[in-house]
């Protein structure tokens, strides 16, 4: 018999926002956090854009110790331990006691590249013959489960502590694979979430790919432009969001408070073939994706009212819309709400997902749909399958009743989770 799952506690550390209450107001008023960054100007980037976390020595102090602070340069692991640290106390659940771990307590929490400004720094120590020079956190701060290996000893969970990876996907399918360990009962709880790094060594390839905006240097706050004829690309990103889920049993039985039942969902790959490649996703396989995570949910496509697309600001976005309305039967003003968060944050790459899952959540708690920032020029291909007011300007009032969220990623992976209002 598989168990329900419902979220009771979530944190973000995002470009607009660092903490649920400050985040939150900045997706209902529509608060940009992509600004100008004079380092990427500096190495002759054409895209001197992004969206990062602002983190103040204030701030590190009250989630490490001075101990752990020494030498820590990666940034997504601040992240990561901001928002995972933020969502735990969000769910009222304690700190596990120094002599015995939380046995029925995980995490599952994702990384796309970890430590990139701490490879710089040691692959210049060994190639000037100063290994002895390396401190003694390079290899926490470089492996893939850093992340999750910091978040495990701060709060001392006893089950399943990992880490997934699976580019802009990592953040969607951490919360299913999070779920699934929960619904045939192997966990109580699982801290789920994803994160990224900033920075010039994890945005340069993609400046290199000519994918990222190039002309909106001065004007940052309209770069990024998902679903919009002119879009040119898009913003990166960076970040963290962690989301608490819980069995149904354990949440009532210690009167946690629930934003929403995660019903389910699907992950699955177009292969790299068809239309499908390391880049580009397989419409085929995001179709499948999609039809897959409903019936897995046990709903029809007709009860999904609210959308938060992938649609990252390129001219893949009147794809996804298709493929979303191939996958669900729908179409004009039969559409559900759908909306993109990167025109507020980027693209937070690895960290996507997760921040974006935060902000959705959101949504049942405020009973609103929040806004599409930057897409006044609507794509003539997106308004030709679902109509305008479909695709919100500005935060409305909406009470989601269920809702879908999808990520997709390089290596054509993708990953759908449905959430549904929770009613006691």
């Amino acid at each position: 018999m598989r168990r329900r799952v419902v979220i009771t506690g979530m944190g973000v550390c995002a470009p607009n926002g660092i903490g649920l209450d400050s985040f939150a107001e900045a997706m209902e008023q529509g608060k940009s956090g992509i600004r100008f960054q004079a380092q990427l100007k500096a190495l002759e980037f054409a895209c001197q854009i992004a969206g990062k976390p602002e983190l103040t020595d204030e701030l590190l102090n009250q989630y490490f110790t001075p101990l752990q602070l020494r030498g820590l340069s990666a940034t997504g692991i601040m992240y990561g331990v901001i928002a995972g640290a933020d969502a735990w106390k969000d769910a009222g659940l304690p700190v596990a006691k120094k002599d015995k771990p939380d046995w029925d307590s995980g995490i599952l929490f994702g990384s796309g590249t970890l430590g990139v400004d701490k490879f710089h720094e040691a692959i210049h120590l060994v190639d000037a013959k100063k290994v002895r020079r390396l401190g003694s956190t390079t290899v926490i701060q470089t492996m893939a489960s850093g992340v999750s290996a910091y978040l495990g000893g701060i709060l001392g969970c006893g089950n399943q502590v990992t880490t997934n990876s699976s580019a802009c996907t990592t953040g969607t399918e951490g919360v299913l694979m999070g779920y699934e360990r929960i619904a045939n009962s192997h966990a109580e709880r699982m801290l789920v979430g994803s994160c990224s790094d900033s920075g010039p060594y994890v945005w340069s390839g993609f400046d290199a790919m000519r994918i990222l905006p190039r002309n909106y240097n001065n004007n940052p706050e309209v770069a990024s432009r998902p679903m919009s004829a002119s879009a040119v690309g898009f913003v990166p990103g960076s970040g963290a969001g962690a989301l608490v889920l819980e069995s149904l049993e354990s949440a009532k039985a210690r009167g946690a408070k629930i934003y929403a039942e995660v019903l389910g969902g699907a992950i699955n790959s177009g292969g790299q073939r068809g239309d499908g490649t390391m880049t580009a996703p397989n419409s085929e396989a995001v179709q499948r994706c999609i039809s897959q995570a409903v019936t897995n949910a046990g709903i029809e496509n007709d009860a999904i009212d609210t959308i938060n697309g992938h649609l990252t600001a390129t001219t893949k976005d009147a794809l996804e819309i298709a493929n979303w309305s191939a996958a669900l039967g729908r179409s004009g003003n039969d559409f559900p709400y759908i909306n993109s968060f990167k025109g507020l944050f980027g693209h937070c790459l690895s960290a996507a997902g997760s921040i974006e899952c935060v902000a959705a959540v959101l949504q049942f708690k405020k009973s609103q749909v929040f806004g599409n920032k930057n897409c006044e020029d609507l794509h003539p291909e997106i308004t030709q399958i679902i109509e305008a007011e479909r695709i919100p300007q500005k935060t409305i009032t909406h009470q989601p009743s269920i809702l879908a969220k999808a990520s997709f990623g390089f290596g054509d992976v993708n990953a759908c989770v449905i959430f549904k209002n929770y009613t006691a």
